[in-house]
């Protein structure tokens, strides 16, 4: 049995085989689509830093 995969960039149907050359986009194409995305930064993993939330929580130390 083949797998299949959605092309990320179109949602074409393809075959996850050795023979799909550009797996798992459909084409060259959508491969530097998905790679032009990238370098435009239009794919961004959201950041939340739990230590800016913990600084306001902690009293200023000491003066001599």
């Amino acid at each position: 049995m083949v797998t299949t995969v959605n092309c990320p960039t179109c949602g074409t149907k393809v075959e996850w085989t050795e023979l799909s050359k550009f797996r798992p986009f459909c084409s060259n194409r959508c491969k530097q689509i998905d790679l032009g995305a990238w370098a435009e930064e239009k794919y961004v993993i959201p950041v939340v830093n739990p230590l800016d939330d913990l600084d306001d929580d902690i009293p200023p130390p000491p003066q001599p």
